[in-house]
C-alpha cells in the first residue's frame, strides 16, 4: 500500500518544525534493523541491502497441549433419560436455575459437582456432564441428562437410551 501526502504538508513541516516527514511504505523497509544515518554502513550491509529480499520462514507449528486425562474414578452401564422443556426455569436440587442447553444431568447418589463422562452405547457419542440434580425416580434408570447433553449424545428422539457412566476426578 503506497500513500502519498501533499507537497504543501511536506513543506510545512519543513518550515515549521525544522525537518520534513516523508512517506515510507512497506517496500522501502528491506530489513527490521534500526538505520543510523549518520553511522557509515559496513561493506556486508551494502551488498545486502542491493540483493533481493530473503525468503520469509514461517514460524514452527507447535502442537496445542492436550488436556490431562482425567481419572476414571467407577463405570456403570443402564438406562438414561432425558429432561429438558417442561422444567427450564425451575430450580434443581442443588438450587441452580434449570436452563436450556445446559451440560448437566440428575443422579440419585452422586454428590453435586461431580463430573460424568456418559457414552451412548447405541451411537458412540459421549459427553461429560455435571450432576446438579436429583433422579431418576423412574424404574430402573440410572441418570437423567439435561436437553443439552441429551442433545449431544442423540438420545433427544429416542427418549431413553443404553449409556456407559464414567465418574471422573
Amino acid at each position: 500500500m503506497s500513500r502519498t501526502f501533499p507537497f504543501a504538508t511536506l513543506a510545512t513541516g519543513l518550515f515549521t518544525t525544522g525537518f520534513a516527514l516523508l512517506p515510507v511504505v512497506a517496500r522501502d523497509v528491506a530489513t527490521t534493523e534500526l538505520y543510523n544515518p549518520f553511522e557509515p554502513l559496513a561493506p556486508q550491509a551494502l551488498q545486502a541491502s542491493t540483493t533481493t529480499a530473503p525468503a520469509v520462514v514461517p514460524p514452527p507449528v507447535v502442537a496445542a497441549p492436550k488436556p490431562p486425562k482425567r481419572l476414571v474414578v467407577s463405570t456403570s452401564t443402564g438406562e438414561a433419560s432425558w429432561y429438558g422443556p417442561g422444567f427450564f426455569g425451575n430450580r434443581t436440587a442443588n438450587g441452580e436455575v434449570f436452563k436450556p442447553g445446559t451440560m448437566t444431568a440428575a443422579h440419585r447418589t452422586l454428590p453435586f459437582g461431580t463430573q460424568v463422562k456418559v457414552t451412548n452405547l447405541r451411537n458412540g457419542r459421549e459427553t461429560i456432564v455435571r450432576i446438579n440434580d436429583r433422579g431418576p425416580f423412574i424404574g430402573q434408570r440410572v441418570i437423567d441428562i439435561a436437553h443439552g447433553a441429551a442433545h449431544h449424545l442423540g438420545l433427544v428422539s429416542s427418549g431413553i437410551a443404553q449409556v456407559r457412566l464414567e465418574v471422573l476426578r
